[in-house]
This record gives C-alpha cells, sequence and structure tokens, in this order.
C-alpha cells in the first residue's frame, strides 16, 4: 500500500486582493489626532477632577476599550448569509450589516486598534495621573501605589475583554445587526 500524499487546499477571499495602502495610511493619521484628541481631554479632565472622579474618568476610558474590542471580535465573528434574507425583506440595518461584515477587516482595524488600543494606552497614563495626584495628597509609597494600581487596571482590562470576547463569538450576528441599524440611523440623518 503506497502513501499518498493529501493535498489540502483552503480558500481565503483575501488571497488575491490587494493591500489598501490608502487605508492604512488614512488609519494612521485617524489613529494619531484621536490619540492626540483623547489624551489630552483625559489629561486636562485628570488635572481638574478629583482622585475618585479621576478613577471613574480611568475606568470609563477602560470600559470603552472593552466595548470597542467587544465590537470588533464581533465583526469578524459575524456570517453575512442570515442578512441577505432579512435584506431581501427589507429589515431595517440588514443592508448596512452586509456592508460592515464585507468590510470586517477595516472595521475590526478600527474598533480594535484604534479605539481598542488607543484606550489601552490612555488608561496607563490616566493610572499615572493618578498615581501623580495621590502622591499629592496622600503619603504612600510611589512604587507600591503605581505597582498596586497599574496591577487593578491591567486585570480589569484583560478580564473585560476576555468576557468581551466570549459574549462577541457567541452573539456575533445580534451584535452586527444591531451596528448595521445604528449605522441605517446615522446615514437617515445624514440624508436629512
Amino acid at each position: 500500500m503506497s502513501e499518498q500524499k493529501s493535498r489540502v487546499k483552503f480558500r481565503n477571499m483575501y488571497t488575491n486582493k490587494k493591500v489598501n495602502y490608502l487605508w492604512v495610511y488614512v488609519i494612521t493619521v485617524i489613529t494619531f489626532f484621536v490619540a492626540l484628541i483623547l489624551g489630552y481631554i483625559s489629561l486636562v479632565f485628570m488635572e481638574k477632577v478629583s482622585v475618585i472622579g479621576a478613577l471613574f474618568i480611568l475606568l470609563f476610558i477602560v470600559f470603552l476599550g472593552v466595548i470597542f474590542d467587544l465590537l470588533g471580535i464581533s465583526v469578524t465573528a459575524a456570517t453575512e448569509t442570515p442578512f441577505h434574507s432579512m435584506s431581501s425583506g427589507k429589515v431595517r440595518g440588514a443592508q448596512e450589516a452586509i456592508l460592515i461584515i464585507r468590510n470586517a477587516g477595516s472595521v475590526a482595524n478600527f474598533f480594535n486598534d484604534v479605539i481598542g488600543d488607543i484606550s489601552g494606552i490612555i488608561s496607563g497614563s490616566a493610572s499615572a495621573a493618578i498615581i501623580i495626584k495621590l502622591n499629592e495628597t496622600m503619603t504612600i509609597k510611589t512604587t507600591a501605589s503605581s505597582i498596586i494600581l497599574t496591577s487593578i487596571i491591567a486585570a480589569i482590562t484583560v478580564g473585560g475583554k476576555a468576557i468581551g470576547k466570549e459574549v462577541a463569538l457567541r452573539h456575533a450576528n445580534y451584535i452586527v445587526y444591531r451596528l448595521g441599524i445604528l449605522l441605517s440611523y446615522i446615514k437617515k440623518r445624514k440624508k436629512r
């Protein structure tokens, strides 16, 4: 009996697709300005609020990163097929959901990398601002408070993203459908 070599072929719809260098350039510039604006706003607010207020701002930034990570995973995990029948039935948001899924790479890049990663970076600088505030008001060791706060923020971020990924994978089509509805309302407003 001779051994036969089995050839496994995988089909990938992106194999022959050209790299969109314009998108790479645009998203890089957008990321720079979004990070600049969010970083400025968070640091200005950090200086003007109390330590408790700064903690709430920090938790909001972390929560924002977790939510956008969930959205990015949902977009990449969703399937287009159910939205075609919804679209033929004129269900609001179905066509937009198809558009989102067909541009999953760009949409996920924006949600996960632009918003998600910027939130992670800004939460780090916000943690540093809180440490500085704590040092001004209390006499605790800088190193210990810095390590503890950084560890707590990292745990909340990673734990939140782990939960978000589970939710995103289990309910990807529903989440993308809701994004489609939101996009349809935005489109409708633009037409006015």
